[in-house]
Parts: C-alpha cells; sequence; structure tokens
C-alpha cells in the first residue's frame, strides 16, 4: 500500500495542481485524494528516518569498541575528582562511550555539574582551603550565633544570669556607678527581674565628692527610687527637664566635639537612672530623641548655639507630644463621652484625668467610678483631682469590679506603653478590668500618646516588667503586722509587680493624638514614625 501510494501520487497531485493552475476549484473528491497521498508521503519519511538511525547505530558500535582506548582519559579524568569510587575498570568503560550519544538531558547536566565542582574542589585544594568544602562544619554554627541574640535582651530582665551580671557590674565601674543589690526573696518566676529596697536607695552607696553624676541626675534617680515622681508622662518630663540642666552646664573640653562627647557624657546618668528604677518605654523613646538630636549638630557650630538648639529641641518635644498630644486626644475622647453616661477609670492616670476635666467643662454630665487597688492605691490621688474639679465621684476597690459594672457604659484607661503587636502595658490590675468588661459587653477604650508606642513585642507579664517594693505589701491594722518578719520565712515570697499586659482582644479602641485606630494599627504608626525621624 505504501509503495503504491508513492507510485500514483504524483500522477494525481499533478492534475490538482493543474486545476488549481488553471483557475477551477477542487471537488470534494480531489481533496480527499490530496489529504491522503499527504498522510502516506508522512508515513514514508518516518520511516526512511528510523532506517536510518538504526544504521548508524550499527556503524558506530564498532568504531567505538576501537575508541575505548583514547576516549576514557578525557572522560573520567574530571569525573574522578569529585567521585570518591575506586579506579575504572577497562571492561566497564567500553558501555559509556557507546551509550553516550543516547544520553538525556538531565544525565548531561548532572555530569556537567560534576566536572564544575571537580573545578571548584581543585582550586580550593590550591588554595588551601580544604576545610571549606565540607558542609557538615557549617549547620553547627547556628547554635553557638543564637547566644547573642538572647544577651541582645536587656539587663534588668537578666538578673539571674551571672554572666549578665559580671558585665552590667564591670560596666558600671566603668562608669564609677555602685551596683544595686537586690532585696529579699524573690518568686522563682520572676527570678530574672531586679527587686529593689526603698530603704536601701542608690544614693547611700554614692561618695558625693568625687561622683561624676550631675546633682539633677542624682535628685531624680532619688525622687524615682522612693516613688516621689511617678507616672509614664511625669517620669519623661521629668528626664527631660533633669537633662536640660545637664546640657546648660555642660562645656566641652578641648580637642573634643560636642556631638560625640555630650552622648557619652550621658551614658552614665542613664545607667545610674536605671539602677534607681528601671527606663519605662516612653523614657527610652525621649532618650533616643536626645540622642539622634545631638548627634545631628554639625561639628563647625557654635557650643553656645549648638546648647540653645537641644535646649529648644527638649522643649519641643514636651510641648507637642505630651502637652498638644493630650489636648487632641481629650478631642477626640470628648467625642465618646454622652450625657448621662457612667464611666469606669483605673488608678490615676494624668490624660484620663485631663480627658475627663475637658469633658466636664464642655458642660458633659457624666458620672466616675474610680477603681484602685493595693498596695499603691493611686485612686486615692486621681478622686481628690476629680471631686477638687466638682465631678460625681464613686470610689471602689478592684475586687468589687463584677459587681459595679453593670451600671458602668464606658471604661476609660491609660498606659505605659502600647506594643507592636498590639498589647497594651499598663498599671497591674488594668488587664482583669479589661478582661470583666468585656464579659460584660462594655466598651474598652484606651488613651494613650504615640510617643509611648513601642517596637517591642510581648504577649506576657512574665518576660519583661518591674518588681516594686515587697514591703510595700506589708498593713499594719490594729496595731498588729501579719508580714513583719517575712524575710525569716524561707519558703514565703512577696511579689510586687508593677505593670501587666493586655490583649488586644480586650481593647475596642485606642484613641492618640493622631485619632481613634484600633491596636492593630500600632505598627502603622510605628513605621510612619520612623520615616518621619
Amino acid at each position: 500500500m505504501a509503495d503504491s501510494g508513492v507510485t500514483d501520487g504524483p500522477g494525481k497531485n499533478g492534475d490538482i495542481e493543474r486545476v488549481k493552475t488553471e483557475g477551477k476549484e477542487l471537488t470534494k473528491e480531489e481533496k480527499q485524494r490530496l489529504r491522503k497521498e499527504k498522510k502516506h508521503q508522512k508515513k514514508n519519511k518516518e520511516k526512511k528516518d528510523d532506517k536510518a538511525s538504526k544504521e548508524s547505530e550499527k556503524e558506530k558500535k564498532p568504531v567505538s569498541s576501537a575508541a575505548p582506548a583514547s576516549q576514557p582519559p578525557t572522560q573520567k579524568a574530571p569525573s574522578a575528582v569529585p567521585a570518591p569510587a575506586p579506579a575504572p575498570v577497562p571492561a566497564s568503560e567500553t558501555p559509556a562511550p557507546a551509550d553516550k550519544p543516547t544520553k538525556s538531558k538531565a544525565e548531561l547536566k548532572a555530569e556537567r555539574r560534576a566536572r564544575q565542582e571537580a573545578e571548584r574542589l581543585s582550586k580550593q585544594i590550591k588554595k588551601g582551603d580544604v576545610g571549606q568544602p565540607s558542609t557538615t562544619g557549617k549547620p553547627k554554627a547556628p547554635p553557638s550565633e543564637l547566644q547573642p541574640v538572647v544577651k541582645r535582651l536587656p539587663e534588668h530582665i537578666q538578673v539571674d544570669n551571672p554572666d549578665v551580671l559580671k558585665k552590667l557590674a564591670k560596666k558600671l565601674e566603668r562608669q564609677q556607678i555602685p551596683l544595686r543589690s537586690d532585696y529579699g526573696y524573690k518568686v522563682s518566676l520572676f527570678s530574672h527581674l531586679h527587686q529593689y529596697s526603698r530603704k536601701a536607695p542608690l544614693t547611700q552607696q554614692l561618695s558625693i565628692p568625687s561622683s561624676v553624676i550631675h546633682p539633677a541626675i542624682v535628685r531624680l534617680g532619688l525622687q524615682y527610687s522612693q516613688g516621689i515622681v511617678a507616672g509614664s508622662n511625669a517620669r519623661s518630663v521629668a528626664l527631660l527637664h533633669a537633662f536640660k540642666q545637664v546640657i546648660r552646664d555642660y562645656t566641652t573640653p578641648p580637642n573634643e566635639e560636642l556631638s560625640r562627647d555630650l552622648v557619652n557624657k550621658l551614658k552614665p546618668y542613664i545607667s545610674f537612672l536605671n539602677q534607681c528604677r528601671p527606663l519605662s518605654a516612653s523614657m527610652g523613646n525621649a532618650i533616643k530623641y536626645i540622642k539622634k538630636e545631638i548627634s545631628n549638630i554639625p561639628s563647625q557650630c557654635k557650643e553656645e548655639e549648638a546648647k540653645s538648639k537641644l535646649l529648644n529641641c527638649i522643649d519641643c518635644y514636651i510641648n507637642e507630644k505630651i502637652n498638644l498630644a493630650a489636648k487632641a486626644i481629650a478631642k477626640y475622647s470628648i467625642e465618646k463621652i454622652s450625657d448621662g453616661d457612667v464611666i469606669l477609670v483605673y488608678g490615676c492616670s494624668s490624660l484620663v484625668n485631663h480627658i475627663l476635666w475637658e469633658a466636664f467643662d464642655k458642660n458633659r454630665k457624666f458620672r466616675v467610678i474610680v477603681v484602685d487597688s493595693r498596695p499603691r492605691l493611686e485612686g486615692r490621688e486621681a478622686l481628690r483631682r476629680l471631686v477638687q474639679k466638682g465631678i460625681s465621684c464613686t470610689y471602689v476597690l478592684i475586687s468589687a469590679v463584677s459587681y459595679i459594672l453593670p451600671e458602668v457604659s464606658k471604661v476609660f484607661l491609660g498606659a505605659h506603653a502600647l506594643l507592636a503587636n498590639g498589647y497594651v502595658m499598663s498599671r497591674v490590675g488594668t488587664s482583669q478590668i479589661a478582661l470583666v468588661a468585656k464579659a460584660f459587653n462594655v466598651p474598652v477604650l484606651v488613651c494613650c500618646e504615640t510617643y509611648k508606642f513601642c517596637d517591642r513585642v510581648q504577649t506576657d507579664s512574665f518576660v519583661s516588667n518591674e518588681l516594686d517594693d515587697p514591703d510595700d505589701l506589708i498593713v499594719t491594722r490594729k496595731g498588729k503586722t501579719q508580714l513583719e518578719q517575712w524575710q525569716q520565712v524561707p519558703s514565703l515570697g512577696l511579689l510586687n509587680l508593677v505593670y501587666d499586659v493586655t490583649p488586644p482582644d480586650f481593647v475596642d479602641l485606642v484613641i492618640t493624638d493622631l485619632g481613634m485606630i484600633p491596636c492593630t494599627s500600632v505598627p502603622v504608626v510605628l513605621r510612619v514614625k520612623n520615616v518621619d525621624q
């Protein structure tokens, strides 16, 4: 059938071509014949190609059997370097060249890679870096590299690590600052945190005439440790005013630049304040701002001019980030306060008090329930300020929150810091109030300035916190002190936590100087702040 198709094909094709040249249309039968002829021609070509390939393979086999003597040295030499196999046997070499023409692309790529690796190996051997190619040593490096990541944690939350304590002691010794010793037995969960006693302030260990610490910083540190200056805003403002005094009294030494020497001068002051009481997130942000402004001062700037610039920057920071921010937050918060509202507040937040004053001045009619807790009882100060303004108030302890919440319409809370994952760090007890308010379906509004936003991430109150003086928990009633000799009981530890962390699920809204945002928008605000700076 194939032969008849080949012989008959040209005649029929010639007829069809004549019809085409004459301009006549082909009939259906002629079109079918033309298709059949094309199919026959394709089949014949495929058969011829198969026969030709088989004949060429037969011809190559005797040639390849004669060639192994010359080919193996060129082919096997590079592949012998990466492969630790024994020397090739001549009998096994004969089929390899014969199979070469029929190798797939993947096999060819593998051969190329083997040659490249062999060349790299030979180069490294020449250089003497034989130990590098062995990749078994590299995976063992990460465990040792993980240690510096742990050491990046602040020193004040690694008290149970003796190596960190030694480094801290050496650092303080270089800065001529005494190391404050821990006080009393600590609960095991919080053994990594400092616990100080107010009866033994750090200033007792300072020799004032030879001290390198500025008197304004010494006074401020004493006020921090004794609890005279408390609250995030008050501590930050006091710190900035103390630094203003330091800058006024500063003189640049000869052969020194103000931008470098002043930053080095502030380092022991910051270490001293951190020993008196761990720095808050807002204080950390204020210190970063001051250091940035100092480093931005050009070297050709005169000393008096540079000092006046820094003082103006600090005044602007206090005015914009704290005072004007409080006014903006009060403006947004008043929109959420309606006539007849019963507002619950906790502790003594200067920002929440300012909001309530502004709302009262705008003739909003509301009632305030002040919730307080031991041992600080800060709510009494908030109660005194609100009653003095003429606002109707009720005072309860935190243990009675669940009884008072059914009549509450809104909860206003202050914040120590707002973390990058949306968690709110505030006075201990805040998370309990937010939890109970959520159970009673009462909206929880957190009021916080953006300068308190922190890029730290925290989901619990254990890792990073602050321990206050455990003696504050001792109460004398009717002339009897139950816990007077608590240190003599080896199995007894008093825990006086300062802060706790509230999950964003319990917070309905965060009112900031930029507007009203959810907790999840904290990373966006931090990103915008970093771009602006």
